[in-house]
């Protein structure tokens, strides 16, 4: 598994963030305090507070080199 911190302060962002890890048969967590949700799911991530980075877990599958080049935009420090 790998962890890293996401930036997804926008509608747009989400949208784009959603697409992009779409196309990998990896699983994505996205975790914000006690609460985990599927970072596939558009609803489950508009449950959370989008305005701080998000913790996310990726499990797993595809190359993890491959998704971390495509999510690059959207990790923070």
């Amino acid at each position: 598994m790998q962890t890293v911190y996401v930036s997804l302060n926008s509608i747009d962002k989400v949208k784009s963030f959603v697409n992009d890890i779409s196309g990998f048969k990896n699983d994505f967590d996205l975790v914000a305090g006690r609460y985990t949700i599927d970072a596939k799911s558009i609803m489950g991530i508009f449950s959370l507070d989008i305005s701080k980075p998000i913790k996310l877990n990726i499990y797993e599958g595809d190359d993890i080199d491959t998704i971390l080049d495509v999510i690059k935009p959207y990790i923070t420090e």
